[in-house]
């Protein structure tokens, strides 16, 4: 009588099999885990959820205050003096919290409420083209041919080679003026941002695709693509969402550079680069018009920093080893 061999357990990958990548769950307890024993982290991220609810919450504050964004007040500026607000502190009152704009006496609190909207969407926008680009094309070169792999680093290395900003200015400048600033910025910084991406995503494709669960993936019958989706796209997240972090504050300079250069975000619509750009003229005769946009994004550019820094470190377990070897070291001197 046949009998049917005993069947036998082929390891799964999450399950601990050799070259397995770890269980997403686990990771991610354990690098929120790290995340929280980081003060600078937290503190970071309660300065950005802040300031997510305050743009958000635009226009409700405006209401409360009882402004708007693009209402002129000509009686709260001086124009035998070339328009500076009456009052210290740039017109700051009860009914104008932070003052008012130099010239325009257009409320400052409020401005500054829907720049952040604009420099948060142009940025987390511009971050969302960059990653779909990278990862989609990151992927295709190391997953392809020699040919696809040769083309797409030629690609990928004249784009880095070419001066962002430049071509930015060259772009923005060229669209005509009806169309979407804000949009035509998340496109424009998008399309020409993705090539680091794509270069972290194809070196970590390479390394991965040789390991065992990929491997064994491939020899179970899924196909090239299925296999990216399942078992790569899982064990690249966390050094696409450790750039991800590092690439928002880098679009948001860029996008308030080239607002500065008045190729970005039209007037009236507010941003912090737009208003640093009228400000240049005023700096003397209104300080506050200057340092409370300019403050703003220097807290928002270093709180993104200081979290992408952290959360870098909480997805890499060896580099979290790493500082605490060096940090001992330093300690038993």
């Amino acid at each position: 009588m046949y009998t049917r061999p005993p069947r036998t357990a082929t390891p799964h990958p999450a399950r601990g099999a050799p070259g397995a990548a770890p269980p997403a769950r686990g990771a991610a307890r354990q690098a929120w885990r790290r995340l929280r024993t980081r003060r600078a982290a937290l503190v970071s991220a309660g300065v950005l959820l802040l300031l997510v609810l305050l743009a958000v919450a635009a226009p409700l504050l405006a209401a409360l205050e009882g402004q708007d964004a693009y209402a002129y007040h000509d009686d709260l500026v001086d124009s035998a003096r070339g328009g500076v607000p009456y009052g210290s502190f740039g017109g700051a009152s009860a009914d104008h919290w932070l003052g008012v704009e130099p010239g325009t006496g257009r409320d400052l609190f409020v401005r500054l409420l829907y720049g952040a909207r604009i420099s948060l969407l142009v940025a987390v926008g511009a971050t969302a083209v960059q990653v779909a680009l990278g990862v989609a094309l990151g992927l295709a070169a190391g997953l392809g041919s020699r040919w696809v792999d040769g083309l797409l680093g030629r690609i990928t290395d004249v784009l880095v080679a070419l001066p962002m900003l430049v071509l930015a200015i060259a772009l923005t400048a060229v669209v005509p003026r009806d169309f979407p600033r804000p949009l035509l910025l998340i496109l424009v910084i998008g399309l020409l941002g993705w090539a680091g991406t794509s270069r972290i995503v194809r070196a970590q494709t390479l390394t991965l695709k040789s390991l065992d669960f990929v491997a064994a993936s491939r020899l179970a019958g899924s196909g090239r693509w299925r296999t990216a989706r399942r078992e790569l796209l899982p064990a690249l997240a966390a050094p696409v969402i450790t750039y991800a972090a590092i690439l928002v504050p880098t679009n948001m300079v860029v996008e308030a550079s080239l607002s500065f250069l008045g190729v970005g975000v039209t007037p009236p619509t507010p941003s912090w680069g737009q208003m640093l750009s009228t400000a240049q003229t005023w700096f003397r005769a209104d300080p506050a018009y200057v340092l409370l946009p300019a403050g703003l994004l220097f807290v928002t550019v270093l709180a993104f920093t200081v979290l992408g820094d952290a959360v870098r470190t909480a997805l890499d377990p060896r580099e979290a080893s790493r500082l605490r070897v060096g940090t001992r070291k330093e300690n038993s001197r």
